[in-house]
């Protein structure tokens, strides 16, 4: 297989540090539309344009951020977006083809915002700064209301990401653990309700991102200790009300970045991209040699020098076939096609 590089799409004025697709574009005759944010203090908007197959810059979020943005995440309607800044969350609502600022929600300590996100219900929204994760109730156009803060973290945590089809919660942070947050019941109180971390075959440094499966029941984490690692559920246990379904490590991958890999991302035909310090990008895919007892993966395509600097950020494009865009330290995006080589 080859990783052909498609485009460079420049505009950031400094390094960019996440991307997020809109969920509800990239189907259909819906042109695919990604979110990117930078340390230059703007979230700028991209879409593919179907005759040239070129990316547009089609709007640039500016002025209201109060620093570098960390990260941002479309909501699953994909009219609202999240932008994590300093001590706040900007939202940003998507009004036809324009774009305007709805809510700023507050962190009431004044640190850093690594993340935000909705969860699929559209009812719960997560963030995440210092060693607290911070859980809010509401939707786009209403006020958010504090539920609760979630404490059990020892140090910054660095990602909130919900899973893909329960409301459930997960935090990755700089004390090396994966936590798990559910609450069983509307009345109950939200718990963690699993640490994931090196005593479970976890990581022994910092993980940085997490993302899940087309079916949800599996998990990717990466991290400084140059691994990433596979984690699997019974997730149907779980969506049948039969209480909640642990995660259970199924699989390594060392060897194969040789600095901190700080994004990771599982496309929908289960192909994992991930991207680190080494400006190098690697996919990975499941073994189906039949030697292995279990799941397993095997490298699939190494790309080194993808970026000049640090890859940031690896998102596989929804709707369009083995697409992936990556973000970097130098400034750029880059878009990929992965094909067959020559």
């Amino acid at each position: 297989m080859e990783l052909k590089e498609l485009q460079k799409l420049e505009g950031h004025k400094d390094s960019v540090l996440s991307l997020s697709w809109n969920p509800v574009t990239g189907v259909g005759q819906v042109p695919p539309v990604f979110s990117s944010c930078s340390d230059d203090e703007t979230v700028r908007i991209w879409q593919l344009n179907p005759s040239t197959r070129s990316w547009d810059c089609k709007a640039v979020l500016e002025e209201v951020h109060n620093g570098p943005v960390h990260s941002c995440a479309w909501a699953a309607n994909g009219t609202g977006l999240a932008a994590a800044c300093y001590a706040c969350i900007v939202i940003w609502d998507r009004e036809g083809g324009g774009y305007s600022h709805s809510a700023t929600i507050c962190a009431e300590d004044e640190y850093e915002v690594n993340s935000a996100c909705w969860s699929t219900s559209g009812y719960f929204f997560a963030s995440c700064g210092g060693d607290e994760v911070c859980l809010w109730v509401g939707t786009l156009g209403n006020d958010f209301e504090d539920l609760e803060e979630l404490e059990g973290h020892s140090k910054d945590v660095r990602m909130v990401q919900w899973h893909p089809t329960l409301d459930v919660l997960f935090s990755c942070s700089s004390d090396s653990t994966v936590k798990v947050w559910w609450a069983e019941t509307e009345e109950d109180s939200w718990t963690c309700v699993q640490t994931l971390d090196e005593s479970s075959n976890g990581h022994s440094s910092t993980v940085w991102a997490f993302s899940f499966n087309a079916e949800g029941d599996k998990m990717v984490t990466c991290s400084d200790d140059l691994t990433l690692k596979i984690w699997q559920a019974d997730i149907k246990r779980m969506q049948s009300g039969h209480g909640y379904a642990p995660w259970n490590h199924i699989c390594t991958l060392s060897g194969y970045h040789d600095r901190p890999i700080f994004s990771v991302h599982w496309s929908r035909e289960g192909i994992i991209a991930s991207g680190a310090a080494d400006g190098a990008i690697r996919l990975f895919v499941e073994s189906k040699d039949g030697l292995m007892t279990g799941p397993s993966y095997q490298l699939l395509l190494k790309k080194d020098k993808a970026h000049d600097k640090d890859v940031n950020s690896v998102q596989w494009i929804p709707g369009e076939k083995r697409l992936l865009a990556s973000a970097s330290d130098d400034g750029t995006i880059k878009i990929w096609e992965l094909t067959e080589s020559t």
